[in-house]
């Protein structure tokens, strides 16, 4: 489930750098969800949900070619304590 301060990554190839986004709002129900860098909080846009992964492999178990990958879950009540 997409939840407000998960964090994302994602290689491009084209620039050898890994792209990081961090989630501020997402409304369920809705196809977007408004990101910001990771890093410096900077270039608000939004992402399309689709583009927003679990897991690194497919179904089928071959890498992702495209998209974003969970790197970081929001820490749920037991894990702040």
């Amino acid at each position: 489930m997409i939840q407000p301060g998960q964090t994302y990554r994602r290689y491009d190839r084209t620039e050898n750098a890994t792209i990081r986004i961090r989630i501020e709002s997402f409304t369920p129900g809705h196809n977007h969800a408004w990101v910001v860098d990771a890093d410096t909080g900077k270039r608000a846009r939004w992402v399309l949900i689709r583009n927003l992964h679990a897991s690194r492999v497919t179904k089928t178990g071959q890498p992702r070619r495209t998209g974003y990958v969970l790197e970081q879950p929001t820490p749920g009540p037991k894990d702040q304590m």
